[in-house]
């Protein structure tokens, strides 16, 4: 039976510092959890949805014990001592993991959705024990400052506020201060080190000899610190350049003398810049042929100026500026970060660029411009904004298009599974009168790109062959060429019509009837992509 004096003055003070501190850390934590995940499972909703719920199972847990322990145990001592390994159990996290999320790369490249179950599943698994600790302290804490039965329904009201309070702090310090400037696994280190000297400095007001004893956990976060947060976060052989965002992990992959730009998991490559060649034999190059949609004669002449919403390092506009000439480009790319790595390693530097850092309907919703074409490359799965899929953004997107102006979109698919390509044109197809899907060759790859096209104008689907006759721009030429040697189809929505072959050359269409439109109010663009992605991992 241990004597209890509720704590009072000073004491109860730094017991309130405490729960804030704690409160903080627990936010902050979960905020760049979801950023250690990222280079190795993305950011996907259904990521931060395993991440959220386990951590409230974890708190839940806290809460329940931390309750019976505070009853059993009422000493500020052992709250402090409490608090000293949770900061530890937090600051070992990122190194702890990093075999575990080594593993989960393997099951990446090779597609093995055990490995990647698997790994996710350890790397939550650490979790556990610190915020499971870190949901003892609020209650541990009321059970500290409550003197009498009267008065516990405010002190309780008033530690949860605090500890609220230190998590709304926690949620903005990591995204806007620390993880950009400092990284994740600092970051870390650094919510650990703030609460495990608040836990001594508990300790030592009450013992000075259990204070010393817990300074050693001081010396292994700081020894790991210093000595072994300088490495990668992500090792590739083939890899130049890292870095951290407020939206995501960006590496720069030199292969052969070509640059990649991969983001987060780096499953996908979002931008590529060879120094000697224009065009780069991907998605990328098609969007070159999405004003010849439009009624012939069209000409190269007739392209003055360009929106893209995804910009990524600037392979479009560079292909654009090449083809075309000094256009005005406006290229939208909501990452800041991004575009000073497309101007540093992607020679990113068209003066007739206009580079800004924006949200793209947001962008659109702030001018009053219009162009020739709009493309949008901000589709990766899992990574879809749904508010740039929807009637009501394709309809924005159509307001500030020319008479002869087009859409293009770049949307994911696998070699037999449109399912993605098929929502999103079709809901492009409620907005504008032809629509096309222009497919990008595979090269082998299981994996593919579309180009879907929507014009202002009623087009027909033979206006693409016709136009690349009157083409003198060898860069263009080339990529008419493949264009006209792979699937292409007019996307038909009548009722239950199904999609019919453009080309000549098509012999069968992979894609079903039309799908209701998405809008600003019922957009299931996760649903759609987490389905082709379950679908290709289990070889369906």
């Amino acid at each position: 039976m241990h004597t209890y004096r509720s704590p009072s003055g000073k004491r109860k003070v730094y017991l309130l510092l405490t729960v804030f501190v704690a409160g903080m850390t627990t936010l902050g934590i979960e905020l760049s959890a979801s950023r250690l995940l990222d280079p190795f499972f993305g950011n996907s909703i259904i990521i931060w949805a395993n991440l959220i719920g386990l951590v409230l199972i974890y708190l839940s847990v806290g809460y329940w014990v931390g309750g019976r322990w505070a009853d059993r145990d009422p000493r500020e001592s052992t709250l402090y001592q409490i608090t000293a390994w949770a900061a530890f159990a937090v600051g070992v996290i990122p190194f702890v993991s990093a075999p575990i999320l080594r593993w989960s790369a393997q099951g990446f490249a090779s597609y093995n959705a055990g490995i990647l179950v698997g790994s996710l599943l350890g790397v939550m698994v650490l979790f556990s024990v610190p915020m499971t600790l870190l949901g003892c302290v609020s209650p541990f804490a009321i059970r500290l400052a409550v003197k009498d039965v009267e008065h516990s329904g405010n002190v309780a009201g008033s530690i949860y506020a605090l500890s609220t309070l230190g998590s709304i702090l926690g949620t903005f310090l990591p995204v806007l201060l620390l993880i950009p400037t400092f990284g994740t696994r600092r970051t870390f280190l650094l919510f650990s080190l703030t609460l495990l000297l608040v836990s001594l400095g508990g300790l030592l007001r009450h013992s000075r000899r259990r204070g010393l004893a817990y300074l050693w956990m001081v010396v292994v976060i700081a020894a790991l610190g210093l000595f072994w947060s300088a490495g990668p976060i992500r090792a590739d052989e083939n890899a130049v350049y890292e870095t951290e965002s407020q939206y995501n992990y960006i590496q720069v992959v030199k292969e052969g003398g070509d640059y990649w730009l991969r983001l987060n998991e780096g499953q996908g490559i979002h931008s590529v810049y060879s120094p000697d060649y224009v065009l780069v034999y991907g998605i990328w190059d098609y969007f070159l042929m999405a004003p010849y949609f439009n009624n012939p004669p069209y000409t190269a002449d007739r392209v003055d100026s360009m929106l893209l919403i995804g910009s990524a390092a600037g392979t479009i506009p560079r292909q654009y500026t090449a083809v075309y000439g000094d256009i005005p480009i406006d290229g939208v790319e909501i990452d800041p970060r991004i575009i000073e790595v497309g101007r540093q390693w992607f020679d990113m530097s068209e003066p007739n660029l206009n580079a800004i850092a924006a949200d793209g309907r947001y962008y659109m919703a702030s001018v009053d411009k219009q162009y020739d074409v709009i493309g949008v490359d901000a589709y990766r799965p899992p990574y879809i904004p749904f508010h740039l899929t929807t009637v009501e953004f394709f309809t924005q997107v159509r307001e500030h298009l020319t008479d002869e102006g087009v859409v293009a979109i770049n949307a994911g698919r696998t070699a037999t599974d449109y399912s993605l390509v098929n929502a999103l044109a079709s809901t492009m197809k409620a907005v504008y009168p032809s629509v096309y899907v222009l497919d990008a060759p595979d090269y082998g790859s299981p994996l593919g790109n579309s180009l879907v096209v929507g014009t202002v104008r009623p087009t027909r689907p033979d206006n693409l062959a016709t136009n690349a006759a009157l083409m003198e721009n060898p860069l263009l030429q080339d990529v008419a060429a493949r264009s006209l040697n792979t699937r292409l189809w007019e996307v038909r929505c009548a009722g239950d019509e199904t999609w019919l072959p453009a080309s000549p050359t098509t012999t069968s269409v992979p894609i079903k009837a039309c799908m209701p439109p998405f809008t600003d109010d019922k957009a299931p663009v996760e649903q759609v992509v987490h389905g082709l992605i379950i679908r290709y991992v289990l070889g369906e």
